[in-house]
């Protein structure tokens, strides 16, 4: 690590939780003097090289990083008993609190269970556990996060990426989760909906089930039924988003449509449909109020799977998102394409679970044998091998 990484190392979130939220945080704590400002470290190194693409150039393939952070779905009660040893991680759960006004670290830690899967609750956790778990990576490895050069999330993930990217400042960003994932409660208590993840083959029409479940909800008295592919996930593998009755449609019906494997998974709304127009305002207002600013490393979006180009790019794709299919299998392509025996870079999923890397391994098998999650429900450093590995 260098002199001036060092130094940046022991700076102030300062970037990071700024002077609070500017709706409905104005009173959250200043920061902590000695945190880590993982934006600092990022601009910092950027202004050392002062030619940031040629020095990525020259820096061998193998020794950068991308870190990938998950999205709903992946919350369970323990998530964050693994950070608690880094005072860092700790500091962003009281400033947390502050911004959402209950104890979050309390829920994540013991739940219960249906408390933490309410969309309200998961999504502000899963955010602040990915950004959690960024902090517990910079101390045992800083070299990772010197060397980073894309990051991406999955869904609300999108958001944790941003604020770790030095976009958005932390409090500013999880205020804008807060109101997210409330809007996107509300819309999902309106119509009983929900994501059915599908293991399809070669020969599985997506498509034509979604129709044909769609025409199934008319029979029943179902005025504009909804039922459409919203995770692209790896070939063959998408979650279906839409009325509960698709849903149970398409698993009765499976064989039909050559799908493998359902399951229905633990969220409570067909989000990343049309069924969450309702959260679109509220979204786009406190998106509004944030200050957000070009990242600091290549930060790629659902809807397209593209970096962000400018900060109202990021802006207006992170509200067409809700509505909008993820794109991760397109995303994973454009994070790790790269020419014959050119090395991978190595990746770290910082959240909760495994789901991004077992996605990964579908996807691009050579890039997954160079990733490592980072853990957040145990204690463990022991996994996070130097990045020169």
């Amino acid at each position: 690590m260098s002199l001036r990484g060092a130094r940046a190392a022991r700076a102030a979130w300062a970037r990071g939780w700024g002077a609070g939220c500017r709706r409905g945080a104005s009173d959250l704590p200043r920061p902590p003097p000695r945190a880590v400002d993982v934006a600092e470290l990022l601009r910092d190194a950027t202004v050392a090289e002062e030619r940031p693409r040629a020095a990525e150039a020259r820096r061998p393939p193998g020794q950068c990083s991308v870190l990938l952070f998950p999205g709903q779905g992946s919350q369970l009660v323990g998530m964050g008993r693994g950070l608690l040893r880094f005072p860092r991680a700790r500091e962003l759960y009281a400033a947390a609190r502050s911004v959402l006004g209950y104890d979050l670290l309390e829920l994540s830690l013991h739940g219960p269970q249906e408390a933490l899967d309410r969309t309200a609750h998961c999504q502000p956790a899963v955010f602040v556990a990915s950004l959690a778990a960024v902090e517990k990576l910079q101390h045992l490895q800083p070299a990772v996060i010197e060397n980073c050069v894309a990051a991406a999330g999955f869904s609300v993930g999108e958001f944790a990426a941003l604020v770790f990217a030095g976009a958005m400042e932390f409090t500013e960003g999880l205020y804008a989760v807060k109101i997210r994932a409330e809007a996107m409660q509300a819309a999902s208590e309106a119509v009983p909906s929900g994501m059915l993840s599908v293991l399809g083959k070669p020969q599985s029409k997506f498509s034509f089930a979604c129709l044909e479940a769609q025409e199934h909800c008319k029979t029943l008295g179902i005025a504009d039924p909804v039922c459409e592919v919203a995770n692209y996930l790896f070939p063959d593998c998408r979650v279906i988003s839409g009325h509960l009755e698709a849903l149970q449609f398409l698993q009765k019906n499976s064989s039909k449509y050559h799908f493998r494997r359902t399951k229905m998974l633990p969220v409570s709304g067909g989000f990343h449909t049309r069924l969450m127009e309702p959260a679109l305002e509220p979204l786009t207002q406190v998106l509004k109020s944030v200050g957000v600013k070009k990242p600091l490393v290549s930060v790629h979006s659902n809807v397209d799977g593209k970096r962000y180009m400018h900060p109202k790019h990021i802006q207006k794709l992170l509200v067409q998102q809700v509505v909008s299919p993820v794109k991760w299998e397109q995303t994973m392509h454009a994070i790790y394409e790269r020419k014959k025996g050119v090395e991978f870079p190595k990746t770290f999923e910082v959240g909760p679970g495994k789901q991004l890397g077992a996605i990964l391994k579908s996807c691009n098998l050579q890039a997954w044998k160079s990733y490592q999650n980072v853990e957040v429900l145990a204690d463990d450093d022991e996994q996070i091998l130097p990045l020169h590995s």
